[in-house]
């Protein structure tokens, strides 16, 4: 009782704490903004600073009758595992989908996806995507160019090609082809 007390008023002190955007009116095009101030969101804490605490209210909302289930079950503990294992990951993509507009949700679900291709494909292969992707684009040099304009044409020509060739990390597949054959794998491409 005494962490979920704790916890109520973690969450009570944050909200205190948020500040509403100000609304921006561009004098030019007329267009309306919402603007945060750069002290009223931390990203980095929004997004992954209170996963714990998203946890803990996860647990609260579904444990109880997620157990009740696996009681009523006849399987063994290793089948109960991951059941219950896959019930609490469906629930949180399901919150998840429910809790943006339809048309943004959809949206989500292919980025969804294609994070769970690349990191499956991360993981089969022991390698991390991104990090190679980085280290390819790394030798193009801002110095070599004559323009701004040329150095991010040179970076969006090396990082589109880079996705589109064999890479040895993949076993000569180029990323692409391993995240889409990731994709057909799960039937997230369907």
């Amino acid at each position: 009782m005494e962490r979920k007390d704790r916890n109520k008023d973690q969450f009570i002190g944050n909200m205190s704490e948020a500040k509403e955007p100000t609304l921006k009116i561009d004098p030019n095009t007329g267009l309306i903004e919402r603007v945060f101030e750069d002290d009223s969101i931390n990203i980095d804490k929004q997004l992954w600073g209170k996963n714990s605490n998203r946890s803990q209210a996860l647990e609260d909302l579904w444990y109880e009758d997620l157990q009740k289930n696996l009681e009523k079950s006849n399987k063994n503990n290793i089948v109960k595992n991951r059941l219950a294992f896959l019930m609490t990951v469906n629930n949180v993509i399901d919150l998840i989908m429910d809790s943006v507009p339809e048309e943004l949700a959809v949206e989500m679900s292919y980025f969804i996806d294609n994070a769970i291709a690349m990191a499956l494909v991360n993981k089969n292969y022991d390698v991390n995507i991104l990090e190679e992707e980085e280290k390819a684009i790394s030798v193009v040099k801002r110095e070599d160019y004559d323009t701004d304009d040329d150095y991010e044409r040179a970076l969006e020509a090396i990082e589109d090609h880079w996705w589109s060739i064999g890479q040895p990390a993949l076993e000569m597949r180029s990323a692409n082809d391993a995240i889409i054959e990731m994709l057909r794998k799960y039937k997230l491409n369907e």
